[in-house]
């Protein structure tokens, strides 16, 4: 049984001196800090149910609320992801969970740990090709985009017939660095990916080197889709630059509530592009089963789905067109951007439905927004009569009146007619 963790990839800054950075799932651990930062393990460990997991897991019965907010037939009608190829750079991907097994390309896999770690001990890198993961957050990364169906469960991935290819590059130690990021990210470009997924972000907003900025520069001159968590230092309404969902074409994401609010943990900033589900968020563990957890770390391949469903639709746009594309179809809460939330909350069907395929959008723009009702058409109050009341109470007396008068002359006719009856029979008889 291995319990839950959250690593930590440091980044080789220009200096000797060495920052953090870690996979943004929400910090559910303790930070120490000292002459290097560190990540407390918790301590605890449960199931699906509560947030926290062991795996093997049990598998989720029901359909999650991230999945039940989307008409998925009427997605799955317009694409399923066929034919897109996904990177998930993270901490592997776990192939023997039977709903991965056939969406992970292992062959353009790549296991991008080094050796040994900054104290010079052996690290346990596992399989060659990124299979392995004792962590368990790459392989609920995977999970939330390409899981594939199976019974006894409502989960699956957003786009069940795209496929992953695993990259691992982190650990539960945080032994990957800036460096092997942007190595993993060059070895996706090369092998073919369309879109890649990294849901990591340095900590306390310490911007690297050049060389990954390079690298996602590299990836999306090749027409990459770059997808990455914004990180879940936003308690308090912390606004923090984090790398690298900050970088110019990144689709940063941050994670919503089931009210499409920002999550409180959520980092905010001008940099985000869109908000996802990020809050009780199920998906695959390694071994099989699912667990629930939080964090923008599963905001992002939520959106990265999205984006490979418009790749396997509108394989011609660039990679800015599906970003704009997927920024202005959101569920907006103003007509323009925000620091919480960017363009709104991810609307799937529509990012595949409200499109011009031969004219896709460069850039998102205001409009829309909140809906503003008009106000309800309400009938005056009247404190008394009407002059309609009035026609029709005074026509109604005319007609009984006129009703009285005929009743009277009928009656007064009977009379007469029966007095005269009267007076001849007593004629007669004298």
């Amino acid at each position: 049984m291995l319990q839950r963790t959250f690593p930590r990839l440091r980044a080789a800054t220009p200096s000797a001196a060495r920052s953090t950075v870690r996979t943004a799932a929400l910090a559910a651990a303790t930070v120490l800090t000292a002459a290097a930062s560190a990540l407390a393990l918790p301590a605890t460990t449960a199931r699906a149910d509560d947030g926290q997991c062991t795996f093997p897991s049990k598998p989720y019965a029901a359909r999650p609320w991230a999945l039940q907010r989307v008409n998925l037939d009427e997605l799955w009608a317009q694409s399923t992801g066929k034919g897109v190829r996904v990177a998930v750079i993270d901490t592997g991907v776990d192939i023997k969970n039977p709903q991965l097994t056939r969406a992970v390309d292992r062959s353009k896999g790549m296991n991008n740990l080094p050796a040994e770690n900054a104290r010079g001990e052996k690290i346990d890198r596992g399989d060659p090709h990124g299979t392995t993961d004792t962590v368990g957050h790459g392989t609920r990364v995977a999970g939330i985009i390409a899981a594939r169906p199976a019974k006894a469960t409502g989960f699956v991935g957003l786009a069940p017939d795209a496929t992953i290819i695993p990259i691992k590059q982190n650990d539960a130690e945080g032994d990957g660095t800036a460096k092997t990021l942007a190595e993993a990210i060059r070895h996706a470009v090369a092998v073919g990916a369309d879109v890649i997924n990294i849901s990591q972000d340095t900590a306390n907003a310490v911007r690297p080197d050049d060389t990954l900025r390079q690298a996602v520069d590299y990836a999306l001159d090749h027409q990459v889709v770059v997808v990455a968590s914004a990180g879940n230092d936003g308690l308090g309404g912390d606004v923090q630059v984090t790398y690298p969902a900050s970088y110019p074409g990144v689709l940063a994401v941050a994670a919503s509530d089931r009210n499409n609010e920002r999550a409180s943990f959520s980092q905010s900033g001008e940099f985000v592009g869109v908000a996802a589900p990020g809050v009780d968020i199920i998906s695959t563990v390694p071994g099989g089963g699912h667990c629930s957890d939080n964090g923008t770390s599963f905001s992002a391949p939520y959106v990265a789905a999205v984006a490979a469903l418009l790749k396997a639709k509108y394989p011609t746009w660039t990679a800015r067109e599906i970003v704009a594309q997927i920024e202005q179809t959101a569920e907006r809460s103003i007509p323009g951007h925000d620091r919480l939330v960017g363009w709104g909350v991810v609307d799937p069907v529509k990012a595949l439905t409200d499109a011009d395929p031969a004219h896709p959008v460069q850039s998102p723009r205001p409009e829309g927004g909140v809906t503003r009702a008009e106000a309800p058409s309400v009938a005056p109050v009247h404190f008394g009569e009407t002059a309609e009341e009035r026609n029709t109470r005074l026509g109604t007396y005319v007609v009984i009146g006129g009703l009285v008068v005929v009743a009277g002359l009928v009656g007064t006719a009977v009379a007469v007619r029966d007095a005269r009856r009267r007076n001849e029979r007593a004629g007669g008889t004298a």
